[in-house]
């Protein structure tokens, strides 16, 4: 018997969890220091949202909330390297990623109050709004990945979908399409270990998530999620290979969800203390900031004022949620069909009369 095909995945990690290099050949945009000390700035900003929007869903003033607690580095990673004209066709998690891409906090907090227009983005009006039926977002996103190619334009098309979904048959056609007509497409999967209360092991049987995608013919790495650094150098590489025409790539975000699945879900039913304990010893934001103090580039009294600033901006964009006047209740059709059908618009109707308007 002979072997017809043979394959590897490489691992990237730049920044250990204790926070030091553990190698010596560091991309050219963190030789600056200063670079990694405005992501660690915008990451800090994504956290400090994170922990408002958690206590405003428990006040009662924010509908089901998704945490992206742990997820900082992979989604700062990810909208740092993109271009305004790529596309991004997030799940419901990406927060940090849309944020660098120029959506607001706001808008964030609006989609999950319940409110359509949260989708109507500040930023890009060509990425796409957040997909909740998980996977689905990769054949979008492969779907804008070709119209750039035969419109010959330096475009790519970034998705991102977590390890649960990364079993979804929708992931698969994605990338087999990418692979077959050599897309301008980056698929990352964003593996934090659990799909709710599944364990990455009991849904899959691969030794890694991204060799998923050397079926279909694409490049593919496995990430240290929790090293921006690291995240940052694959993001780059994967969009050049891409945009210069050399196809699509797969990339493992291998992180830890450090908080419940949603504000509905109480992950102490189905997940270990100790998993837990272990994870906050590996988690983004620590180990970027070990770093920067070493280098003597950041320090507790800047942190200080920057939580600072951070909590003003985020307290700003809850205002602006709060004070934003509550659509009436048939707006709910206003989002569905560029022209309602016959029966909808019946609904709809009879709950302008039933507001008695």
């Amino acid at each position: 018997m002979s072997r017809v095909a043979a394959f590897e995945i490489e691992y990237l990690q730049y920044l250990g969890p204790d926070g030091r290099l553990v190698r010596d050949d560091v991309p050219e945009f963190a030789r600056d220091r200063r670079n990694l000390v405005e992501l660690f700035k915008h990451m800090l900003l994504v956290r400090t949202f994170d922990t408002k929007a958690v206590a405003l869903q428990r006040t009662g003033k924010l509908g089901t909330y998704a945490s992206c607690l742990g997820h900082e580095a992979a989604h700062i990673g990810i909208g740092s390297a993109m271009q305004y004209d790529d596309v991004f066709a997030p799940s419901y998690r990406e927060y940090g990623a849309q944020f660098m891409r120029g959506v607001k906090p706001r808008e964030v907090l609006m989609y999950w109050g319940g409110d359509e227009r949260g989708n109507d983005f500040s930023g890009p009006p060509h990425d796409y709004p957040w997909c909740v039926p998980i996977a689905t977002q990769c054949l979008h996103a492969a779907g804008a990945a070709l119209s750039f190619k035969l419109r010959g334009e330096p475009r790519v098309a970034v998705a991102c979908v977590g390890d649960g979904g990364s079993s979804k048959t929708d992931t698969y056609a994605a990338i087999n399409s990418a692979g077959a007509y050599a897309l301008p497409f980056v698929l990352c999967i964003i593996n934090n270990q659990w799909a709710i209360s599944v364990p990455r092991k009991a849904q899959t049987g691969a030794q890694t998530l991204a060799q998923k995608g050397l079926a279909g013919g694409l490049d593919c790495v496995q990430v240290d999620g929790n090293d921006i650094i690291a995240v940052r150098a694959a993001m780059d590489h994967a969009i050049k290979r891409a945009r210069n025409g050399h196809g699509g790539s797969v990339l493992e975000l291998v992180t830890y969800r450090l908080s419940d699945h949603t504000t509905a879900d109480d992950a102490r039913r189905y997940r270990d203390d100790a998993e837990v304990k272990a994870a906050w010893e590996r988690e983004p934001m620590s180990r970027l900031r070990t770093f920067l103090v070493n280098e003597g580039m950041w320090s507790e009294t800047e942190e200080a004022a920057w939580k600072e600033e951070c909590g003003k901006r985020v307290d700003e964009e809850v205002n602006a949620y709060l004070e934003t006047k509550v659509q009436p209740v048939e707006a709910m059709f206003d989002y569905l069909y560029a022209e309602l059908p016959a029966d909808l618009a019946a609904q709809r109707a009879d709950a302008i009369k039933w507001e008695g308007r």
